[in-house]
């Protein structure tokens, strides 16, 4: 029987650094029962169970969409107080900001009740950002600082957004999901989906590989500073990550093969951790794993990160231990 840990339990017992310790040893755990029951099946194949259904075939069939890209249109940049701003990609999710000043500065995009707030580069770099709030009046503000923490508005401006379609910020690249057409993440990705028939099959090829092929970087946890930005290119090379870099490399990969993905940061119950997970649009309705369902055409959410250390599928599918805060 395989050992199952408890998330509920994980969290109330050992805390957040304690967790990430027992996820490591039981990925271990699970990986010398895997090694363990291959050398069992070798030498004794014949007792193999004739009566275990068989995973889906590799059939192939499963049509890669063109790639979505995002960038900055100079020419159609609106440029004044040392900031240029491309609005002429709304429709597509995301609008494109360089600034440059002496300051630090951070951007500001609001939609009603909604507010969102980035680190924004200060040398001139062209940045993407999703319009991740669906239709309306958006207000864009870049902050820069004056003293300690204090920030001043800089610049602003509103622009009415009306999305192509509602997945348009979740098939591009941005800021905190950051890739293109050359990146080493959308080439793996495109090797994983050669071998699948339809959308279910891409998630489950590539969420499978990343559960068995990323391991927690707890060095990074323990230091890593306000203002990171995943890079899933250097993840998907050294192999190693925190939770940020699981659900960015994540989206990354289905993005670029049109499977809309949304990276998601909030809080995991009952002792509110703050983490990373991804939501994964499927048209298909079927399977990721043997216990987690899809249902077609609907939005699922999926804990890659603690999938990887070996949390039971039914608490990694249980939505009251997840509350959502910010959707990249």
């Amino acid at each position: 029987m395989r050992f199952k840990p408890d998330l509920r339990k994980m969290i109330e017992t050992f805390g957040e650094k304690g967790l990430e310790a027992r996820v490591l040893a039981s990925k271990l755990l699970r990986k010398i029962a895997a090694l363990l029951g291959a050398v069992l099946l070798a030498c004794l194949p014949s007792c193999a169970p004739a009566e275990e259904p068989a995973g889906p075939a590799a059939a192939g069939g499963f049509v890669i969409a063109e790639m979505k890209s995002s960038g900055f249109n100079s020419a159609a940049a609106e440029s004044r107080e040392g900031v240029s701003a491309d609005f002429s990609s709304l429709t597509e999710g995301y609008v494109a900001i360089s600034a440059v000043s002496e300051s630090r500065l951070k951007l500001q995009v609001l939609l009603g009740e909604g507010k969102y707030t980035y680190d924004l580069k200060n040398d001139g770099t062209p940045e993407i950002f999703p319009l991740n709030m669906g239709d309306g009046e958006y207000s864009f503000r870049v902050m820069e600082n004056i003293s300690g923490t204090k920030y001043a508005e800089l610049w602003s401006e509103t622009r009415a957004v009306s999305l192509a379609s509602e997945f348009e910020p979740f098939l591009r690249p941005s800021q905190y999901v950051n890739y293109d057409v050359d990146s080493e993440c959308v080439a793996r990705a495109r090797e994983l989906a050669a071998a699948c028939a339809d959308d279910i099959e891409v998630v489950a090829a590539v969420y499978g590989m990343l559960v068995e092929s990323i391991e927690y970087d707890h060095e990074k946890a323990a230091s890593v500073q306000s203002g990171y930005l995943p890079d899933p290119d250097t993840t998907l090379a050294t192999r190693k990550g925190i939770c940020f870099d699981y659900a960015a490399l994540a989206a990354a990969m289905l993005r670029s093969l049109g499977v809309p993905c949304r990276l998601i940061t909030g809080y995991v119950h009952p002792n509110e951790i703050y983490h990373a997970w991804n939501e994964v649009y499927i048209e298909s309705q079927g399977w990721i794993t043997v216990k987690i369902e899809v249902s077609a055409e609907s939005w699922k959410r999926v804990d890659i990160t603690f999938a990887a250390g070996g949390v039971s599928e039914e608490q990694l599918d249980d939505d009251s231990l997840y509350t959502t805060r910010y959707v990249y």
